[in-house]
């Protein structure tokens, strides 16, 4: 059956800004700066400007933002980087990228981030960072974390590749620790047409390393100070980005109306709806509700054309691929709790309030057979 709601509707989207997006490409395309270039150059410091930095470089991609991060920060093989295990297999993959070994703390389950009252008993002489991610679009709690990183000299780099303008206590995330990561992944709040990532640090020397990290490391061309990598963004997606970028506050203000819509209408339902914590200015990247009968749910939605999804279904620490970390079911059950019971609904900026009607009249219904 064809889509009544889809999960996500990018097309929409395009065609309200293809007059400029044509424009914007055309631009890149005439002077051929094709790799960085000036239209990065200008979303860099439009995007630093944006989230409160004194700097940002742009990557090809959220992952190598965290890569370059935490190796700006020092951290490598014999190191440990504390993260939490309820969070997309890339922030761990930067920390494994490094040659250092995460180490995982429980999430709270209110909020879906780490759980600062569990980070201390994870810190041991080795532990040199601490990945924060703010998830969903949720910001972690930032002000306990960076206490705790202070009085034991360590690192802080905010994972937050699902938090563009995501606000805690006021400020935007990204650049209220040593760093900070964005992923442009298509469907993100801020999305580029393709690959595309962000770091932000307010520290200059970071800042210095992480450009000389994703360009082979030169100091100046052909110049080669560091082992670096191919991480350089390409210039379509920067131009592509800063058109987008001028509509970030206005699509952030629209998912949030939409995200009290479905508060609103689920408030008195089985349904556990998510909770903006008191520090945070959530920016809804993903809408997940939990539910014990998620896959009889997802199913019957399914046959009614509302199309969901799963943010994440199987933790980190439980996944084939990072066995060899030793972790195991039971060692961190609020993230597989979540694991096991979230479902992301529908959410972007275009969607009407009738499509989000639609969404709960068919989660209404069909969760009175599941239920």
């Amino acid at each position: 059956m064809s889509s009544v709601v889809p999960f996500l509707d990018l097309k929409t989207q395009y065609l309200t800004l293809k007059p400029e997006i044509e424009a914007a490409i055309a631009h890149v395309l005439d002077t051929t700066q094709f790799i960085l270039g000036e239209e990065v150059g200008k979303l860099e410091s439009e995007f630093a400007e944006y989230v409160g930095a004194k700097h940002a470089v742009a990557l090809n991609t959220g992952t190598s933002a965290l890569h370059v991060a935490l190796l700006a920060a020092g951290i490598g093989p014999g190191d440990e980087v504390i993260t939490t295990p309820f969070t997309f297999v890339a922030t761990v993959a930067a920390i494994r990228y490094t040659g250092a070994t995460p180490v995982f703390v429980d999430i709270n389950l209110d909020s879906y981030t780490i759980d600062p009252s569990k980070l201390e008993l994870a810190i041991t002489p080795r532990t040199k960072a601490i990945i924060p991610v703010h998830l969903y679009g949720q910001a972690a709690d930032l002000g306990p974390i960076l206490e705790i990183a202070d009085r034991y000299g360590i690192k802080v780099i905010e994972d937050a590749c699902q938090a563009h303008a995501t606000e805690y206590k006021g400020a935007r995330v990204g650049a209220l620790a040593f760093a900070g990561a964005f992923s442009f992944y298509p469907g993100k709040n801020l999305g580029a047409y393709g690959e595309g990532g962000i770091a932000v640090t307010n520290d200059d020397a970071a800042a210095k390393k992480m450009r000389m990290l994703r360009d082979w490391g030169q100091e100046k061309k052909y110049h080669h100070v560091l082992q670096g990598f191919n991480y350089r963004m390409d210039g379509i997606q920067g131009a592509i980005l800063r058109v987008k970028l001028r509509r970030l506050t206005e699509w952030t203000d629209a998912r949030r109306e939409r995200a009290e819509r479905y508060n609103e209408l689920l408030a008195s339902t089985p349904f556990v709806t998510p909770t903006e914590m008191s520090y945070s200015r959530n920016v809804y990247h993903v809408y997940a509700i939990r539910t014990k009968n998620r896959e009889e749910l997802m199913k019957a939605l399914q046959l009614t054309g509302v199309q969901t999804g799963i943010h994440y279904p199987i933790p980190v620490h439980l996944q084939p691929c990072h066995a060899d970390l030793g972790y195991k079911r039971g060692d961190f059950p609020a993230s597989e709790r979540a694991a096991d019971e979230v479902l992301s609904l529908p959410m972007y900026p275009e969607m009407t309030f009738a499509q989000v009607d639609t969404v709960v009249a068919a989660l209404m219904l069909q969760g009175a057979h599941v239920l």
